[in-house]
């Protein structure tokens, strides 16, 4: 799989715009959405009307218009969002279950090859069909709060929390989150180390 940058800007945009519902947004609009995530915004809105006519986004006209999810984030998963805006997953066609097509193998059901990219075609449907873009924004919000970092698209601003000094008691017992100190973890390993 080679996730495109129409499909990265469009999964980029609905995580998006599911954070903003969990934080009690009902739009967000096509100019605010491009400078968070530091998108062209011109190439977003294409994405974002392809996202429409796919039945994931609604629209609103108008000064205070702009973009929601068309249903619950919890209805959305990752791969029905990638395989709408880039097509198939497989990394070759011969594995694909969407877009089938014949190699040019001559024993198609013994090549070593076909083999490994269907385990690879698995590994990636695992994770991008498991996971609902409810899922992504918990462990975004979590992973967010822990680092104790302002919430993109909140309708409040989040309360600065007060400075310690060093070597005060406060700071000495403060407990660092396993999350912040591992920014690269994945979804599931973050799952799972947060006991969800």
């Amino acid at each position: 799989m080679n996730l495109s940058k129409r499909g990265e800007y469009g999964l980029r945009a609905m995580i998006d715009l599911s954070i903003a519902r969990e934080l009690g947004r009902d739009l967000v609009q096509l100019s605010e959405l491009a400078q968070s995530e530091k998108i062209p915004v011109k190439f977003l809105e294409q994405i974002l009307l392809a996202l429409k006519q796919g039945g994931f986004l609604e629209s609103v006209r108008g000064k205070y218009g702009g973009y929601r999810l068309a249903r619950p984030a919890k209805q959305i998963f990752a791969g029905q969002v990638v395989r709408f805006l880039d097509g198939p997953i497989a990394p070759i066609g011969c594995v694909s279950q969407t877009a089938y097509e014949r190699c040019s193998c001559p024993d198609e059901a013994h090549c070593g090859l076909r083999m490994l990219m269907l385990d690879v075609r698995n590994a990636i449907a695992n994770v991008v069909d498991r996971y609902t873009l409810a899922d992504v924004v918990e462990v975004t919000l979590r992973k967010m709060r822990n680092s104790n970092i302002d919430l993109p698209f909140a309708t409040k601003p989040r309360a600065k929390s007060r400075v310690v000094k060093a070597g005060s008691k406060t700071n000495a017992s403060a407990k660092v989150s396993s999350s912040s100190t591992h920014p690269e973890t994945g979804l599931g390993e973050f799952l799972y180390r947060e006991g969800i």
